[in-house]
């Protein structure tokens, strides 16, 4: 949430310099730890075919060319593995069993595979040849090579890996740059049919050490002071929600002018029959999907383009300018300072599937984001104004395949919205001195011919609403106000082209920080001592810090679990949403 401070806030007078140089040494403790845990960690994992080498050599490539990828977090003493928060929730039952810990180790490799590719496409060709790879193509083959000799070392059974016993490393063959979210493959094929053992000692390192870090920064709020500055902050919170709750009910009255965007497959019929011009509404995607063994729903990659497809919402804008329509992100001005900026004669959504625990069991989530321009300024001096807005859409699915919940917040993590459908209910004693949970407004309920409408005001980019529409238009209904976008896969965004660059020049959205580039805004000179790294700025997935009071993120796996029960009829069992 934005914050806006209401009152100066003085030090109390008595040991305050004392106090000052205890946090200060705090802060310095903090700093000098930090400092040591970042330092180069030998791996763990035999040496096969000169693959720590290999890596060695394209790590430093990729840090010397400024073009890491910071969506998961790397293993240390593991190449080849990265982790996400839901990854990092998962360590206790992938130790459980011999095919939970293949699902688990797939996934963190898919998460190392899906960085790779966007860091050596975003290498400059200069770097080549590098070591033996005269390209990327053949530098990615040789990353996967040595990556799946680092799952072969974690699969072996500790006898294997006590005799230093280990099978050859099978090349990869490649073509070019592989996609940037391939579908998870096991390599192993008899994991399923081996009993479930015990974790070998390999086995275990790796989970203790697949840890996500906070994006919260402790030494700031030490030196910033934040037991004492966290209150003016809360109260401008609870501002905002007031007026936003006070628009939100005069947008349910009154609604503006409004601009509908449709998915793809909004079909436009006549009289309850596909027009001229139209064409057929797709088929409802398969449900349910089959968990895997660590019991998360796992679409194949047919399965989550058809599910995203369905459920992708209609975006209502409300238009007072180009900064109010959304499109393509992309690089300007030339390769050596370029900036980003958005294409809106091209309206795109970009699309991703996550995950989430809620009432005890993994449930799939569907995520969409829209870019637009810029969040103009509304006076000379605001402090939230910069390049660059963007709002994410997140639907997480039911037992029946429907939405129960939808949560927004924007690019920058800011402005977290919930609103539950009937099935779900505020868990009771919610913590009423941080930022625990704000539900302006109920999801409606849907109908299998029925999709979510979501209404976004001009400039702030605010939600605004939540409604519903008939799964098809009807022909020549309200011509102008309605235009289609395409759905797109958010990876994209990991290697885009720049400016006036050789055909394989290329740059991510997102900085090796996890923050994009030249969206700065003013208000990160005054929220810092909330512990945020550049408030407001636009960043990557994983990077959503989502409360200035408290601690919260966006990929939580609990998020939800913590706030969130089903519905209790009166006098019947709670239903599961």
């Amino acid at each position: 949430m934005k914050h806006v401070l209401q009152a100066p806030l003085h030090a109390p007078e008595g040991g305050a310099s004392t106090r000052l140089r205890r946090r200060l040494t705090l802060v310095a403790l903090a700093l000098a730890t930090a400092a040591c845990t970042t330092l180069p960690t030998a791996p763990l994992v035999r040496d096969e075919g000169g693959c720590h080498d290999w890596t060695a050599r394209l790590d430093a490539a990729v840090a010397a060319a400024g073009v890491g990828d910071a969506e998961a977090e790397a293993v240390a003493g593991f190449p080849g593995l990265r982790v996400d928060r839901v990854a990092a929730a998962l360590r206790e039952p992938a130790a459980a069993s011999e095919t939970a810990f293949t699902a688990w180790l797939d996934r963190a490799a898919a998460l190392d595979r899906a960085a790779r590719a966007a860091e050596i496409a975003n290498l400059p060709d200069s770097v080549f040849p590098l070591g033996l790879a005269a390209d990327r193509a053949q530098a990615m083959a040789r990353t996967d090579a040595c990556r799946a000799s680092v799952q072969r070392q974690l699969r072996e059974p500790a006898t294997a890996v006590t005799r230093g016993v280990a099978p050859g490393v099978v090349p990869v063959a490649s073509s070019g740059v592989p996609p940037m979210a391939p579908p998870v493959a096991s390599i192993a094929s008899d994991a399923t049919s081996r009993p479930a053992t015990p974790a070998t000692a390999l086995q275990r390192t790796l989970l203790d050490r697949a840890t996500v870090p906070e994006r919260y920064s402790t030494a700031s709020r030490a030196l910033g002071l934040y037991p004492l500055l966290r209150w003016p902050f809360f109260a401008g919170v609870e501002g905002w929600q007031r007026e936003q709750q006070a628009d939100m009910a005069r947008w349910a009255s009154v609604p503006p002018p409004l601009l509908a965007m449709t998915p793809p497959s909004f079909a436009p019929v006549s009289g309850g029959e596909p027009g001229p011009q139209a064409t057929p509404a797709p088929a409802p995607p398969p449900w349910p999907v089959a968990p895997d063994a660590l019991g998360m729903p796992q679409p194949t990659p047919d399965e989550a383009q058809r599910l995203l497809a369905w459920h992708a919402p209609i975006f209502e804008l409300e238009v007072r300018g180009a900064f109010d329509r959304f499109g393509v992100p992309q690089w300007a001005g030339t390769a050596a300072d370029a900036r980003p900026q958005v294409d809106t004669q091209r309206p795109v959504v970009y699309r991703r599937i996550a995950h989430m625990r809620l009432q005890g069991r993994w449930r799939l989530q569907l995520v969409y984001t829209v870019w637009f321009p810029e969040r103009p300024p509304r006076s000379g001096l605001d402090l939230l104004a910069g390049a660059l807005d963007g709002v994410i859409v997140r639907l997480t699915l039911g037992d029946d395949g429907q939405p129960v919940l939808m949560d927004t917040i924007h690019a920058c993590g800011c402005y977290h919205m919930f609103f539950p459908a009937p099935a779900l209910r505020a868990r009771a004693g919610a913590p009423t001195n941080e930022e625990w949970m704000f539900a302006p407004a109920a999801l409606p309920a849907l109908s299998p011919s029925q999709r979510l409408v979501v209404r976004i005001a001009s400039s702030s980019h605010y939600v605004n609403g939540v409604g519903t529409a008939p799964r098809q238009a009807v022909a020549g209904a309200a011509p102008g106000d309605t235009a289609r976008y395409e759905l797109q896969d958010e990876h994209a965004l990991r290697s885009l082209p720049l400016p006036g660059a050789t055909p394989a020049g290329r740059r991510s959205l997102y900085g090796p920080d996890g923050l994009v580039a030249g969206t700065e805004r003013g208000e990160r000179f005054l929220f810092w001592p909330m512990g945020i790294a550049s408030a407001g700025a636009m960043r990557q997935w994983g990077h959503h810090a989502t409360a200035f009071v408290g601690r919260r993120h966006f990929d939580d796996p609990d998020l939800l679990e913590q706030r969130f029960e089903g519905a209790r009829a009166p006098g019947g069992p709670a239903p599961a949403p």
